[in-house]
């Protein structure tokens, strides 16, 4: 990676952090208390002996703030390495399913998906990756040969030693970044570039999320508290309680609650 490539990641990484400090800004200014309780588990906040709706409304806002937050950042990861490839190695987003990156290094041709971190995925997730690399290396071949192609797992931050699968390299952290860019120390110059006009936005977002607090344990109060105490019983009918006041089952017509009669005699034998 020349000083020149290294410059243009560097402006790369103004120029786009903005839209994550942007879309991380409209997301609480858009966020609605309901919908925030709707995906958080009352039972949880019951165990842990929450009491005030300032406390509650905090827990399930953090939680869910950050949950967002890493999705974004990995997103926004994901696609400054894609930048990275296209400028070092002339790499091109692939157009094969699940996978996400294509460039040519040294003789041998990388297929990559890349993740942003190591806990990306369970093992359903993993079966399907493994099914992507292996129709994607049957396309690549038939097309033209290849002195080599390698199919890559790339994540983006983690602690970790490459493992060869046998099908594909699991590789992240330092040397991912590495892998796709030629300089060891790229993943360092992210890390300070990232810093780039971060207080402002930041504080700005701190603002925004202590008006976000108040607002929500205002509303938390009015709909879920009565003479100071949270009404755990309304809280989890509110996210729990079933739509429709009788569970149906139905299929084909038919009430599947029905038993079955029993089989006919017969004088058959299974062979």
């Amino acid at each position: 990676m020349t000083e020149g490539h290294l410059e243009a990641v560097r402006s790369y990484i103004r120029e786009n952090i903005d839209e994550f400090h942007n879309n991380r800004l409209n997301k609480i200014q858009k966020l609605r208390l309901t919908n925030v309780l709707k995906r958080k588990n009352p039972y949880l906040f019951k165990a842990k002996n929450v009491t005030s709706a300032l406390e509650f409304v905090t827990s399930i806002l953090d939680a869910y703030l950050s949950s967002s937050e890493e999705e974004a950042m990995g997103h926004f990861l994901e696609d400054l390495a894609i930048y990275v490839a296209e400028i070092t190695y002339r790499g091109q987003k692939s157009t094969a399913t699940g996978i996400d990156l294509d460039f040519s290094r040294e003789g041998v041709r990388y297929l990559v998906a890349i993740k942003s971190g190591p806990n990306w995925g369970n093992s359903q997730q993993y079966s399907a990756l493994r099914a992507n690399f292996k129709n994607a290396l049957v396309v690549v071949r038939q097309r033209r040969r290849e002195q080599a192609v390698q199919p890559v797992l790339g994540i983006c931050y983690g602690n970790f030693r490459t493992t060869d699968t046998g099908l594909y390299l699991k590789i992240g952290g330092q040397s991912f970044w590495e892998l796709i860019s030629g300089n060891p120390n790229l993943y360092l110059e992210i890390i300070e570039t990232l810093g780039f006009e971060a207080q402002r936005h930041n504080e700005e977002y701190v603002g925004e999320k202590n008006r976000l607090y108040a607002r929500f344990a205002e509303e938390f109060e009015g709909q879920f508290m009565k003479g100071g105490q949270i009404v755990w019983e309304r809280l989890v009918a509110f996210s729990s309680k079933n739509l429709s006041s009788q569970l149906q089952l139905e299929t084909a017509g038919a009430d599947v609650a029905t038993p079955l009669p029993p089989p006919e005699p017969t004088d058959a034998v299974e062979e």
